[in-house]
Order: C-alpha cells, then structure tokens, then sequence
C-alpha cells in the first residue's frame, strides 16, 4: 500500500509540471487523486496512529518503573525534646553541683558535729573544689545537639516497579480492541479510497460525455448552418419560401445556445476533475477517451446471481461493522473487569535526607520494600451491574447495524446489478435507433436536394438525428458508470480496476 501511494504522489508531481494540454488516462486521474485527497491523508495518520496505540497497549503487560522526587521547605523544625527538657540536658553540670552543695549542707544541717571531722571536712572541701558543671553541661548540650531533626529541608526520592499480575481481563481487552482499532482504520481507509475513486470517475467520464457531445453540438450546428445556407439560395430561386428560411434560422439559433450551454458544462466538468486530482483549476487536461469516437463497453452484465457472501467479504463497510461490533464486545470485559479483584506485585526504592535509619543525618539513605496489591469492590449500589448492562447494550446496537448494512448491500448490488443490465439494453436500442436517424437524415437531406421533401421535414430529421446521437452518447457513458457502481457495491473497486 505504501509503494502505490509513493508511485501515485511521484506520478502527481510529474503530472502537476508537465504542460497543460497533457493527456491523462482515467487510471492517472485515479492515481492523482488518490495521492491528493486530504481524506485519505488523513485516514493514513489514523493508522498511524492506531499501530502507535497498539504498541501502547501492549506495554500494559509489562513492568513499569517510575521515578519520583521531592523538596520540601518547613517552616519549623520537628523537635524531639521539649523546651524543658533541652534546658535540663544543657545545663545539668550546673544543677548537679548546685545539688552537691545542698546535699553537704543538708548533711552538716542535720548532723552539726560533722564539722568537727576533718575527714568530712576534707571530703566536702574536695567536693566544693570539683569543677563539674562544665564538663556536664557540655555533654548536656551535646546530648541536645545531637537530637535535632534539622527538618526545615527536606529532601526524598523514591523508584517504584510495578507489574499487574492480574486485573480483570482488562489489559487483554485493551489490547484486542487496540488492534480491532487498527484494522477498523484500514478498512476506513479502504472505504475512502473506493469513494474518491467512484467520485473520479464519475468526474472523468463526464467530462468525456460533455467532450463528445460538445462535437456532435458543433457537428449538428455545422448541419443547420450548411441547411441554411442551401435554404437562403433555394429562396432566391423561389423554391422555398421564408417561412422555411425563418425555420432554419430558429434551429440554428438553438443549435448556437445549444453549444455555448455545452461549452460551459465542460468547463465546470474539467475544473471539477482538476480539483479532485489535485491539479490547478486552469490547467484544462486533456482524456485520452475524448479521442475516442465510441465508447466501447469493457464489462458484461452480469448474467447470474451474485455470491453476497463474497460481496460481504469484500465490502469495507461490512468489515468495519464487524470489527466495530468485535470492538464492543471487548468494551464489555472491560467495563465487567471493574468489578472483578485486581493484584499487582510493587517493588520500591525510598530514599530522604534527612535519613532516619542512624538517627537523623543529613544524607540521602533509603530502603527498599516489596509487596502484592489486592484490590476488590464490594459494594457501588449496582453502578458496575448497570454499566455492564450498557455495553451489552451498545455491543447489541452494534450487530444490529451490522445486519441491517448487509440487507442494504444486498439491496445495493441488485439495483446495480439492475442498472447495469438496463443501461446496457438502452445502448443497444440507442445504436438501433442511431442507425435508423442516420438513414432517415440520409433520406431526408436527398429529398430536400430534389425538392421533394420540405425544410420543416428536414430539421425533424435533423433534430432525430441530434436526440439519437445524443441518448448513444448518454447510453455508452451509463454503462461505463453503472460498471463501476456494480464494482463499488460489490467490493470489488480499486485503483487498478
């Protein structure tokens, strides 16, 4: 599919700067517009982007690690100690010497004699001599010190591996409906390609039936006027009357109207054509079948039943209905899987700073944990119930249009199929009746030349003549375009046929 479009845009370009006058075949105006629909350019990206949403969704299956990582500014810091206790700790030195010295003097309260022991007495000038409120109260602050949190930063990092394990059947209806999607997209694209090209050449060939019709306007013309002219003389003999003269002179006028409404149909039909190939509205291109005097038909009418099966086979139309009605179903498993218990294993990594695993550091240090998750509805008032019962719903629309899409196609072919065999009865009757307006034209133009027949008999003649020509024009072109409506009903249109 690639390589044809990539032949149809190259064939494009060379069309679109070659000179205006280039004759196209109807498979090149097929190829140009095909490579120029902005539609069919746009279905190309949706299966670009259905194949991207494939591979997305496979990737449900498979482990997903992320990273997260954060920064936090508090205002005040945690504090493990109260104000109480952080005065206690930085000044217990103090307060034990301050206890010392009361306890001594408690002890000679109590027991005056021992100021006349001088063992007690040197014991308590020792005591009084210590310098301990220093020291202690430096392990005091220390102790303090050492139990700040510094949590005003707060900095933390954390990796986390997620697998599911189970979830409902979800990630595998996801998965089909992905590819259902895709699928969908090319049978769009498929559909699309089949209405630019009937849409082509129902545009091609009416610029050849207005080609072809456009000389026989001009021929007919040339007809009257050469009447006219053996009419204006055979008056001057006084062998005709002027009445007869006026005669001619009306058909002439009207085989002149005639041509111009013709002229300006084939241009609107060119610029029509042009626009759908994609090439400049002015360019006026020449079709290889305005050259052709007869239009001969390249099918045969179908003469047997044709196999719907096949047809339904072949039909975008049918296929894309079906995968849609594919594509509901697995919305339902979807929607059911909401209801249905889900597990997934997880794996983490955490990292702080401030670390609390050696008291609080101001370095980044972390762990890692593993678990299963388990998550199971029980009770939404019936909310998944009824959402099941939607999609059900919508799965049976679905098939529903499925069935009544292939009842018109059915219906779609056999009028085609009817058409096709009409239009080719009229062609044979329209070449019956040619045959008969040429002979009688023959007559006529001999009568009149021997002064036998009047003008009046002439110009019916003539305009017998213009209507024959005119319905084997219009018969040859029903033929070619009921061909390719039979092959548009059946599937069976492409740019190669």
């Amino acid at each position: 599919m690639k390589r044809l479009y990539c032949f149809a845009a190259g064939l494009a370009l060379s069309l679109l700067t070659a000179q205006a006058q280039t004759s196209l075949s109807l498979d090149s105006c097929r190829a140009l517009a095909i490579a120029n629909n902005k539609e069919l350019l746009i279905s190309q990206e949706k299966i670009k982007a259905a194949g991207y949403q494939k591979k997305a969704a496979f990737a449900s299956y498979l482990p997903k690690l992320s990273a997260t990582g954060g920064y936090i500014r508090n205002q005040k810091e945690i504090s493990l100690l109260s104000d109480e206790q952080k005065n206690t700790l930085s000044n217990m030195g103090t307060q034990a010497g301050n206890a010392i010295t009361q306890g001594i003097q408690g002890m000679i309260a109590q027991n005056p004699g021992l100021m006349q022991n001088p063992q007690f007495l040197q014991l308590a000038q020792a005591l009084g001599g210590l310098d301990i409120a220093t020291p202690l109260n430096g392990v005091g602050s220390s102790l303090v010190e050492a139990l700040r949190t510094d949590t005003r930063n707060m900095f933390v990092g954390a990796l986390t591996l997620t697998q599911p394990l189970y979830m409902g059947g979800k990630i595998r209806a996801y998965n089909k409906i992905t590819r259902y999607a895709e699928e969908l997209a090319l049978q769009q694209h498929d559909s699309g390609t089949q209405e630019v090209i009937l849409n082509t050449d129902q545009a091609y060939w009416t610029v050849v039936s207005l080609v072809h019709k456009q000389r026989l306007a001009e021929s007919y013309l040339a007809l009257l006027q050469q009447l006219e002219n053996d009419v204006d003389k055979m008056i001057a003999e006084g062998v005709a009357t002027k009445a007869d003269g006026l005669s001619v002179k009306v058909k002439v006028n009207e085989a002149e109207m005639t041509l111009t409404k013709v002229a300006d149909g084939l241009s609107l039909a060119r610029m029509l054509l042009c626009q759908l190939c994609g090439l400049p509205l002015d360019s006026n291109p020449r079709l290889e079948d305005e050259e052709t005097d007869d239009l001969p038909a390249t099918a045969t009418p179908p003469t047997r039943d044709i196999d719907m099966e096949a047809v339904y086979a072949s039909r975008p139309e049918v296929r894309s209905l079906e995968i849609a009605a594919r594509i509901y179903d697995q919305k339902v498993r979807v929607t059911r899987s909401d209801m249905l218990p889900s597990i997934a294993l997880m794996g983490n990594y955490i990292a702080t700073s401030p670390s609390v695993f050696n008291s609080f550091e101001k370095k980044f240090k972390g762990m890692w944990n593993v678990g299963v998750m388990v998550s199971l509805p029980l009770w939404h008032w019936g909310e998944g119930i009824n959402k099941v019962k939607a999609a059900k719903s919508d799965a049976r629309i679905a098939r529903y249009q499925l069935e009544e899409a292939r009842e018109k196609i059915e219906l779609q072919v056999n009028q085609s199929a009817f058409q096709m065999n009409e239009a080719a009865k009229k062609l044979v009757m329209a070449e019956k009746n040619l045959e008969k307006a040429d002979e009688n034209l023959r007559y006529a133009n001999l009568g009149f030349s021997e002064g036998v027949i009047p003008a009046n008999n002439v110009l019916e003649a003539h305009t017998a003549w213009l209507s024959a020509q005119s319905e084997k024009i219009d018969a040859q072109i029903d033929m070619k375009l009921t061909e390719v409506y039979l092959k548009k009903a059946t599937g069976q249109l492409s740019a190669d046929n």
